[in-house]
């Protein structure tokens, strides 16, 4: 799969206002293109021409240049879910003086799958440098990006973490955005395992077959297999999560601590899968302050 580089070069900036933003809006209620100012704001931005190629940047109060989180939402990589439920977390870390990009992107049942999810992930991810930083008016600090991703999105998440690793013709692969940390809940590290011991029909569904199938894209979309990413992983896990089984956090950190990165895995016990999701939650409450002190705020 070639890159969509220079698809995402050519990507055009499209805003939306969704929350108060002065000098956003025109009377007729069209789009809008405007410069970000030190009020806090929320725009819809796109970066690509799908109707899933999109999402919502965050941005905190000041001038800047402010950090930024990619937050990918889970759902078992399917069209069901999206990215709404990742809205109220996004908007906890803005509180904290972070830029917020939520990301939506093509899912399984509906646009997506093998490679189209995983490359939008990149997009997404590559137009921080774009159109995200035009919607920004300039105010994101691209050396300080950090990722934080639930479930599916966590994998995603990890993903981004460990593309630069990738082979020259895999989705992903140089890319000029390189995060400094990620933070992954509850997420799938190792698909192989999920899919085979694991029996996880979601990684079936997303990589269209088994690993004996399709080596080639378990290899490309398994965030194991791309160690060491050189680069700080927090995996947060509930010991009572039903849905994805903790030894995929914790078999990822041993595998990135014997390559020599320094990852970290934190155990929540008796915590379930969904609770992350929960803006309340002390499962969120726990990944956020270990995204806030990544980011260093």
């Amino acid at each position: 799969m070639k890159s969509t580089r220079p698809t995402r070069l050519r990507t055009a900036v499209f805003l939306t206002a969704v929350a108060v933003v002065a000098g956003c809006s025109n009377s007729s209620g069209d789009t809008a293109v405007a410069e970000h100012d030190t009020q806090p704001a929320t725009l819809r931005v796109s970066y690509g021409d799908g109707a899933d190629n999109y999402g919502f940047l965050h941005l905190p109060g000041g001038d800047g240049p402010h950090p930024v989180v990619v937050m990918v939402h889970g759902g078992g990589w399917l069209e069901d879910h999206d990215l709404s439920y990742f809205e109220p977390l996004s908007q906890s870390l803005a509180d904290e003086g972070i830029a917020v990009w939520n990301i939506e992107y093509r899912r399984v049942e509906g646009a997506g799958g093998w490679p189209i999810t995983l490359a939008d992930a990149d997009d997404a991810t590559e137009a921080l440098a774009t159109s995200v930083q035009d919607a920004a008016g300039g105010s994101l600090d691209l050396e300080r990006v950090h990722l934080a991703g639930h479930s599916a999105g966590g994998h995603l998440a990890a993903w981004i973490a460990g593309r630069h690793t990738l082979p020259p013709d895999a989705p992903g692969s140089q890319p000029e955005i390189r995060p400094v940390s990620a933070t992954i809940m509850a997420g799938v590290f190792d698909l192989s395992l999920a899919a085979t011991a694991g029996h996880d029909g979601f990684v079936r569904e997303l990589l269209d077959g088994m690993p004996d199938d399709h080596p080639d894209r378990y290899a490309i979309a398994s965030p194991i297999e791309h160690l060491p990413v050189g680069l700080p992983v927090t995996a947060v896990h509930g010991t009572a999560d039903q849905t994805v089984n903790p030894v995929q956090s914790r078999t990822y950190v041993q595998a990135s601590q014997a390559a020599g990165d320094p990852a970290e895995l934190h155990m929540l016990d008796g915590l379930g899968h969904g609770e992350f999701g929960d803006v309340h939650s002390p499962a969120w409450s726990a990944a956020k302050q270990i995204i806030v002190e990544h980011v260093g705020v």
